[in-house]
């Protein structure tokens, strides 16, 4: 379980400055943060200090992050945010 103070900052982090990313990360967050593991919550908290040009890129399916682990996560997102489309993280 998340602990309540690092879900809160979590959560302000996912309002970005693109209404697209505010909906899909907050989306994301209220629905999966808290039964994620410590090591998914810290690659999603990595997610969320990278650029909104390079998370719209990668979250619009037109680029892939180099890294394994977002790489993971930013596929779990895009596969979350399709109606009618349920996915498990590893």
């Amino acid at each position: 379980m998340i602990n309540p103070l690092r879900k809160a900052k979590l959560m302000w982090h996912c309002r970005r400055g693109m209404l697209e990313l505010d909906l899909i990360l907050i989306r994301f967050a209220e629905s999966y943060l808290d039964t994620m593991t410590e090591k998914q919550v810290d690659t999603f908290d990595e997610l969320l200090g990278c650029t909104d040009p390079e998370l719209f890129s990668w979250l619009m399916g037109h680029a892939k992050p180099v890294d394994k682990e977002l790489l993971e996560i930013v596929e779990f997102i895009k596969l979350h945010d399709k109606p009618g489309q349920v996915g498990h993280l590893r």
